[in-house]
């Protein structure tokens, strides 16, 4: 399930133009979200912001970016660090007080089977980092994706999640509510991940429900050959040589990692809350991801999380 599809997805030729378009991208500074920035910028958007943790590595990434593209783009910077809800709140009001639309939002950064941590306020470092920050950003920027929505009777506005197919891997239950403030130090490395990318796919889905007014995919870009493995830091040896041996074989390079999300980002062919995996085939996932039920407990259990941090503009 993790191997290459050959793409029917031409970037260069198939993203349509996104003149007057603004887009937000998390994790842009390397990888599958630096590669969705370039793709992205050649069909002539208003603006792209880059969104990452590190600034001089953000600037960094702008530099590149913009010294492979045919015509100049405007790309911003926006400083971000997921394991901080504080951070993520600070980003959007800075957001939200320079940009008056949102057409695509593309959560793309994430964390992958790292030892036990915790983020700033207590998550269990993948569920929080992977889930909890994204959620925030969301749910704080709602407000403008809708507005964006209205701004020309209804224009198509996007929300593109990444989950993985590693949500086949969450623990018993799918999501054990017990463990997300914790280091979950009884769970195996693997099965946090997959409880991180089981609550990505079940959270975007009940938001495709909650808001019928936006496009809410949800994609698995494929196993890729990126840097995402060094997140995982002095995990287990055993775990880095298997993804080592695996991305070897049978992953892709980040340019055909990146089409998957390029394909939800712009397609007209998306459906919201439709699970994909490369290139844009729908899957229904794990039995944990067709669990409506399981869906709306995570989506009701993160609002409570996060209402004290809903007032954007403090």
């Amino acid at each position: 399930m993790l191997m290459s599809t050959k793409s029917t997805f031409t970037p260069s030729t198939d993203i349509p133009s996104l003149k007057d378009k603004v887009i937000l991208v998390t994790g842009g500074t390397s990888g599958l979200g630096k590669q969705s920035i370039i793709e992205l910028a050649k069909h002539g958007p208003k603006e792209i912001w880059l969104a990452a943790r590190d600034p001089k590595k953000a600037a960094s990434a702008v530099t590149s970016i913009k010294s492979g593209l045919p015509e100049p783009v405007n790309i911003k910077t926006l400083d971000m660090d997921l394991t901080s809800l504080d951070s993520v709140k600070q980003a959007a009001g800075r957001f939200l007080s320079e940009s008056s639309r949102l057409d695509i939002l593309l959560l793309n950064a994430g964390i992958m089977s790292v030892p036990p941590g915790l983020t700033n306020e207590d998550y269990e470092i993948q569920f929080g980092t992977n889930h909890m920050g994204h959620a925030l950003l969301a749910k704080l920027l709602t407000p403008l994706l809708l507005k964006t929505t209205a701004l020309l009777g209804g224009s198509d506005v996007r929300v593109v999640i990444l989950t993985s197919y590693a949500h086949n891997y969450a623990p018993e239950f799918g999501i054990q509510f017990d463990t997300l403030k914790s280091r979950a130090e009884g769970m195996n490395t693997v099965a946090r991940y997959g409880q991180s990318k089981l609550a990505n796919l079940l959270w975007g889905r009940e938001m495709a429900r909650q808001y019928p007014q936006l496009t809410v995919p949800l994609v698995h870009p494929g196993l890729v050959r990126t840097n995402l493995a060094t997140t995982m830091g002095q995990g287990s040896f055993i775990m880095r040589m298997l993804w080592w041996i695996a991305s070897l074989v049978t992953g892709v390079d980040v340019e055909t990692g990146a089409l998957n999300q390029l394909w939800a980002a712009t397609s007209p062919r998306v459906q919201s809350g439709q699970y994909y995996v490369p290139v844009g085939k729908a899957k229904d996932g794990s039995k944990y991801a067709q669990d409506l039920g399981l869906g709306k407990k995570l989506w009701e259990w993160t609002e409570r999380e996060l209402e004290a941090y809903m007032d954007a503009s403090a």
